[in-house]
This record gives structure tokens, sequence and C-alpha cells, in this order.
């Protein structure tokens, strides 16, 4: 039975268990439910929560423990000898799933049967040739133990899952029939159907916190790894990033933050004041018609594609800015640059600054700006003097927030700015960031374990603190501001 389909049966339990319940409940007081403690959709509800939650918890557990489970005692069958040099077991077991996935196809498609699936093991039967006949092609290099234990691993693999199926589909059935047996008229099916909702939203909260936590030990163990093979002190404080993928490789992270810092500023710089200004416009002296037009216009950017804003740097921006800047001015001839992955970057960042600025300055109170116009102050004024110094936490938060999302900028850089990392001034010159870097590390054929690959693990980490370091400043911000006018 596959997945979805005991999915779907377990989910049909449930829903048979809501109608089944609530005329239940209904019946046990003869129709009149005044007599029940709780309305009988709460003792449905409860029906279908037994029914549901222990089956998929265990489906789950299942799911996650039989891999590993089944993945460990066929390796203890490999031989070494049939173990690539370096130790490589996991590509062994990545061609025994895929020689059982293909005995499973050929089951399927009725090119084999179990009868003689069950032969190859005993090694009475040419695995190789069976495969080949029905359409699964394996290289020569394959060896032949390799092949039986595939038959052993779809072997378990298949018992595990009527195992789970059975027991799956039994917890359903007992939960349905024992939730059913406890509905009486004093039973408070309402706190049991309200205590699930309310661990339902802990576990939701729980999830943002649950990724924050994998994403940093993720990177840590790896980072760990790293600098056992490569000085901390040389990653932190080189200036040359010179990865040869062979001995003597320099992997000072100093050019790359460089890069990420320049263009990121040049982002700001032009984002800033213009969202500013966007903000100040669209709260102070627009009507509500033009705003109720021109807020959504400009947050439109915000959901343009990045790749599309690269291709826009990389064939309109950047030869704009090399022919009529950089070559007149003898300050380059790319048109790869900082200025243009800046630029292209600012325009992305425009809507994340006007948004939330012109929604801070809106929350500013009115009765601020009267007093400043009973004084004689001019709207100018009022609003220079006045609204900005009151909304300026927020609007600080609202730029920490677009830094963050700069930081963490890939596409626009890789085609606009380049991937030449150095230390320099000249805004025309091609740079690049932290993350194009952790992007070319981890593309290719080099082996994973080799200090040029796990660098982006500590590329990452690193730019990870520093992101959650801004953010964590901004949302300290924002909290104030909102504690002072809520």
């Amino acid at each position: 039975m596959s997945l979805g389909l005991l999915s779907l049966i377990v989910l049909g339990l449930a829903g048979l268990g809501f109608f089944v319940g609530r005329s239940r409940a209904l019946a046990v007081v003869g129709g009149d439910g005044r007599k029940l403690h709780s309305l009988p959709s709460y003792h449905g509800q409860s029906v279908a929560l037994f029914a549901a939650l222990p089956a998929f918890f265990v489906f789950g557990v299942w799911l996650f423990v039989q891999p590993i489970l089944i993945e460990g005692s066929i390796s203890a069958t490999i031989p070494d000898s049939v173990i690539p040099e370096g130790g490589a077991l996991s590509l062994v077991m990545a061609d025994v799933r895929r020689i059982a996935d293909g005995l499973d196809a050929l089951v399927q498609a009725g090119s084999l049967t179990e009868a003689s699936i069950a032969q190859l093991s005993t090694g009475n039967t040419d695995i190789r040739a069976m495969l080949a006949a029905g359409g699964v092609a394996l290289g020569s290099d394959v060896p032949q133990a390799v092949l039986v234990a595939a038959t052993e691993y779809r072997t378990l693999s298949g018992a595990g899952r009527l195992a789970m199926t059975g027991l799956v589909l039994v917890l359903a059935v007992l939960g349905l029939v024992l939730s059913l047996r406890r509905i009486t008229p004093e039973l408070r099916a309402r706190n049991i159907s309200e205590a699930f909702v309310k661990a339902l939203l802990i576990g939701a909260s729980l999830v943002a916190i649950l990724t924050t936590v994998g994403i940093v030990f993720s990177l840590m163990f790896e980072t760990i790894n790293f600098f056992k093979m490569y000085p901390a002190k040389d990653f932190f404080f080189s200036t040359v990033w010179n990865p040869q993928f062979r001995g003597g490789s320099d992997l000072g992270i100093l050019p790359l933050l460089w890069g990420t810092l320049y263009v990121s500023f040049v982002a700001l710089l032009f984002a800033v004041p213009l969202g500013l200004m966007i903000a100040i416009y669209l709260s102070e002296y627009a009507g509500p018609k033009l705003r109720g037009l021109a807020k959504p216009a400009i947050e439109v950017l915000a959901g343009i594609p990045t790749i599309v804003y690269g291709l826009f740097a990389l064939v309109t921006v950047g030869p704009l800015l090399r022919d009529y800047l950089a070559q007149p001015l003898g300050l380059g001839t790319s048109s790869s640059s900082v200025l243009t992955a800046g630029l292209v970057m600012g325009i992305m960042l425009i809507p994340f600054v006007s948004s939330l600025s012109d929604d801070i300055i809106n929350a500013v109170p009115q009765a601020m700006r009267d007093g400043s116009y009973g004084l004689g102050a001019t709207r100018s004024e009022t609003i220079r003097q006045v609204v900005l110094p009151a909304a300026l936490p927020g609007v600080v938060g609202a730029i920490l927030l677009a830094a963050s999302r700069a930081i963490g900028e890939t596409m626009i850089v890789v085609m606009g700015a380049g991937a030449a990392a150095k230390l320099g001034l000249n805004p025309f010159e091609a740079m690049t960031t932290v993350t194009v870097k952790i992007v070319s590390q981890l593309t290719g054929d080099t082996e994973f374990a080799s200090p040029e690959t796990l660098v982006a693990f500590a590329l990452g980490l690193t730019l990870f603190v520093f992101t959650l370091g801004l953010n964590v400043i901004a949302l300290i911000i924002v909290r104030k501001y909102r504690e002072q006018y809520e």
C-alpha cells in the first residue's frame, strides 16, 4: 500500500469518526444536546483526533526510523572488498537503493515476479542480466554482492512497509472504537479539542525556533571539521581568497566580507533615501486615491524574482554604467561592478524601506502633528522636527531589515558584480560576496571532505551570525517603538 493511500485511509477513518462521534453523543442523551457537557461537534472532533493522531505519530516515527535500521543492517553485510578506496560506504548504499527501486519498478511493470526475485539472494540467477532485460542499466563495475544486498534491502523495506501499514490501521481503528466507547454526557470533549489546538499552535511556534537551531547545528559541525583542517586565524584575518582545490589554498574571508559590505552599502545608499522620501510623501502628502494606487505598485518590486533583477543588471544597468561613467572617467572597462549590483539591489530594497517606514510614520499619533501645527510650524517643519524623530526607532529597524536582506542576496551579485574576491575602493571594479562563494564552493566535483568545500559552511555560519545580529537589533528597535505607541 502506498503512503498516500494509507494517509487517505487514516483521514477517512478520522472523518468517519467525527460524524459517528457526533451522532453517538446525541444518542446517549436522547437527542437533547443540553445534557452534554460539550457540544456534539466537540465529541466528533475528539473521536477524530484519537483515530488520527496516534496513527500518524507512529506513521511518522516509522518512516524516520525504518531507513536507518535497514541501512544499518544491510551495510553490515556488505564485504569490505566492494567498498571503494576512502571508505565511501555511502556510495555503495546509494547503488543498493537505486537497484532496489529498479527491482520494484520491474515488478510493478510485470517484467519480474516475486518468485524470481526470491532466487536472487541465493546467487542462482544472474541479477545483472535480469535487470538489463527489464531496462535497468548497470555499469560493469557494480559487484554481484551489491546486487544481492539490493534484493535484501527491498525485502526488508517491503516487510517494514507492510508491518507499518498494519500497525497504523490497527491504531486508527482502535482509537476510533475506544474513543466512541468513552462518549458520555459528562465527557469534557471540548477540553480535549482545545488542548489539541493549543498543542498545535505551540508546535507551530516552535517551528521557527527548531529550524534556527537545526541550521546552526548543521553549519556548526561542518565548520568545526573545516577548522580542524584550516587555521581559524588565517580564515578570519587573511586578505587572500585563492581556493586551489589542492594543497596551498588561501581561504581568507576578509575580501568576501568586504565585497558583501561594499555592495550592501551601495544598495542601502540608494534605497534608504529614496524609500524614506517615498514613505514621507505617501503618508504625509499623498491623497487616499493616490496612496491606494502607488503603495501596491511600489510593493510589486519586492515580488520580482531576484534572477530578473540580475538579468536587468547584466543587460541594462551594467553596460550603461560602463559606457557612460566607467570608461569616460578611466575607472574600468567591465560591466560587472559593485555599483551595478548595488544600484539594482537598491531598487529591490526600496519597498522594504518605504512600506515599513510608511506604516511606522502613519502610526505616529495625530495629536503630535496637531500640536506642532498649533504652535505655528509648517508641514515640512512638522515632518522634520516632530514626525521623523518620533518614528526614528521604527525607521532604523526598517533600514536594518533591508540591510540583512541585502547581505544575503546572491543572484544579483553573481550577474551584476562578478566573482572577483579582492579588496578595493573602486566601485566600478568587479567584486563578490560571501553568498556567491558559498554557492561556488559547493558546486563541482570537489571532494566533500576537502577544506575547499567545507569552507562554505564556515562562510555560511559567519554570514548567519552577522545577519542574525542585524535582525535581532532591528527587532529590538521595532519592539521598543511599538511599545511606545501601541
